[in-house]
């Protein structure tokens, strides 16, 4: 259905941007932050607007009427689903209650904070509702680009450093999305994502094909830093300013996960190499950044590197959920990353009102200081429970439905990666906050040699306006209706696939009765921060046994993440090689 909504969401905030910065030394002093929420508020109601629209179809818009000739895409299209539309609202939400959070906080700066922070919000639409292959690529680059301004605001050597690695690793990314996309133009000569389906399914078998989904999922999951394309991720989030930090992980993060699961479902779910590899490779390294990134941000003590882990672990179950290859999975993706951005970016500014109030990120250090500010730690607490799995919202269905998935799998048991990951990240988020805010936690243990740097941030703002958006973010995630909020989830999913289109079939294993997997991680998580906590009145030859195992296991994942821009690539590059290595035995 013809619509001319869709490019609202990406022109409007760009307009704004260029008002603001023509304008903002002429203007009010508080009227940028006005101006910048307002912009926000917009983008969700238009997201939501644009959601309720299309139960007859997608919202189609044609830029400059560029409509297809005989069938054949000769323009540039948004198309808005329910999921791309969902989407829009979500990063609008997000970036409305980052700048609620940051009010007062760029004054120094001016307009410029506002600026890049719109761009960057109509980059994050744009990806989501174009139908242009290398439209894709041009609002993935808009976006990096205001995400590396951003990350480097202080101009710090921290933050330059988190900074230049944040850049060379999605430059990298940058240039695969682009050779994708030239190997699959050459070779089908479309940039229209349906027609490129299309065009797909009649090429099956040619091994090119293949090779371009290489490029570009190595691309989108450098962005969504996941296992071993992650380690750019936690030095830019610890330098990076809390406002920004909240649409990192809550939006910007999630953009690769979501980028993949609209290709695969689009381009490349007939092409039975990339199937496969989905499920020979990706499901598995999904499963791995569960895992690793929950035993990594177990083992921090900055908050925010803890969280930022807590994000790779998290997007690690995303990915499981697209690999997975089924309404289910995809429907269970995309409510899990409703929930997780929102959560996520509610623990992040909990992160900002520590260094706020407190001058301080260093969960040692804070130590029992937090009493003051109370009302953070049963914020930090509901959010560490809702990661865990607690079983309410929008996270917990999510984790059913992906439950429901896995039942299908040839090893269904891989879906336990969900409650290990979702219980070591709630696990940490919970010890943060008995240590900090209850002063428990006397005795350090393997978080106590991990990397920290005394950090603040300006004190001036009052608490209640600091933590007004996240109370918002965290009632959202627990609170909205579960039925609901699955059913529009499944609707979503099956708007994603292109119609007529069904992926290479996986022989699937006994369907196993469904495990409560929100109860198992939240149990996981009570114990191992219990554990944590009170390890002062253990027996000292229990915990110095359980030492003696974990802390080398800990040491040795620590070391592997040395902040060097090397090892970086050379992970990125096994994990591309990985990637082809997949296609190759499928």
């Amino acid at each position: 259905m013809s619509s001319a909504l869709p490019p609202l969401a990406a022109a409007g905030p760009i307009l704004v941007a260029a008002i603001l910065l023509a304008l903002g030394h002429h203007l009010p002093r508080r009227s940028a932050d006005i101006v910048a929420v307002l912009t926000a508020l917009a983008v969700v109601g238009l997201g939501v607007l644009m959601a309720t629209r299309t139960g007859n179809g997608a919202l189609l818009h044609w830029f400059g009427g560029w409509s297809p000739r005989d069938g054949l895409p000769i323009g540039i299209a948004f198309q808005a689903d329910l999921a791309g539309s969902a989407m829009v609202a979500l990063v609008g939400l997000l970036f409305a209650a980052s700048f609620v959070f940051a009010w007062g906080f760029f004054e120094e700066v001016g307009v410029q904070f506002h600026v890049l922070m719109l761009v960057f919000m109509a980059a994050m639409c744009g990806f989501c509702l174009t139908r242009d292959l290398f439209n894709l690529f041009v609002w993935f680059e808009v976006m990096s680009v205001a995400a590396f301004a951003l990350t480097a605001y202080r101009l710090e050597a921290s933050a330059l450093e988190g900074a230049l690695n944040f850049t060379v690793t999605n430059s990298l990314g940058s240039l695969m999305m682009l050779a994708g996309i030239g190997l699959l133009y050459a070779r089908l000569g479309r940039l229209d994502m349906l027609a490129l389906g299309e065009e797909a399914a009649r090429a099956a078998g040619d091994p090119v094909i293949p090779g371009a989904f290489c490029l570009l999922a190595a691309a989108l999951l450098i962005k969504g830093a996941t296992v071993p394309f992650h380690l750019w991720l936690a030095d830019a989030h610890a330098v990076a300013p809390s406002p920004v930090s909240m649409v990192f992980s809550g939006a910007m993060v999630a953009m690769g996960v979501f980028g993949l699961a609209r290709l695969t479902w689009t381009i490349f779910a007939p092409v039975a190499e990339v199937t496969a590899a989905l499920h020979a490779v990706i499901l598995w390294l999904g499963a791995a950044a569960a895992v690793l990134g929950g035993m990594l941000c177990l083992g921090q003590r900055h908050v925010k590197r803890m969280l930022a882990f807590s994000t790779v672990s998290h997007t690690g179950i995303l990915l499981m959920g697209v690999a997975l290859l089924s309404a289910e999975g995809l429907a269970g993706t995309l409510a899990y990353l409703v929930g997780h951005g929102l959560v996520k970016g509610a623990l992040f500014a909990l992160a900002g009102v520590l260094m706020a109030r407190l001058g301080g990120i260093d969960e040692i250090g804070l130590r029992g200081r937090g009493r003051e500010i109370w009302p953070a730690g049963l914020a930090f607490a509901a959010g560490g429970l809702l990661l865990a799995g607690l079983p309410v919202g929008l996270m917990e269905e999510g984790t059913k439905l992906l439950d429901a998935a896995a039942g299908s799998e040839p090893y269904p048991w891989v879906i336990l990666a969900v409650p290990i990951g979702a219980g070591l990240t709630g696990a940490a988020v919970l010890r943060a906050t008995g240590r900090i805010f209850l002063g428990w936690g006397e005795v350090k243990g393997e978080e106590e040699h991990a990397p920290s740097e005394d950090e603040a941030e300006k004190a001036n703002r009052p608490l209640p306006l600091m933590l007004a958006p996240v109370v918002a973010m965290l009632l959202l995630a627990a609170l909205l209706p579960a039925h609901l909020a699955a059913e529009v989830a499944q609707h979503a999913a099956t708007g994603m696939m292109q119609p007529g289109i069904t992926p290479a079939s996986v022989s699937g294993g006994e369907v196993p009765q469904h495990l409560p997997l929100g109860l198992l991680g939240l149990g996981l998580a009570l114990l191992i921060a219990g554990w944590h906590l009170g390890r002062s009145r253990l027996p000292t030859l229990l915990s110095e046994g359980v030492e003696a195992v974990s802390a080398p296991v800990f040491a040795g994942l620590e070391r592997l993440h040395s902040g060097l821009i090397g090892d970086e690539l050379a992970w990125i590059l096994a994990g591309l090689a990985l990637l082809s290595l997949g296609i190759w035995f499928a």
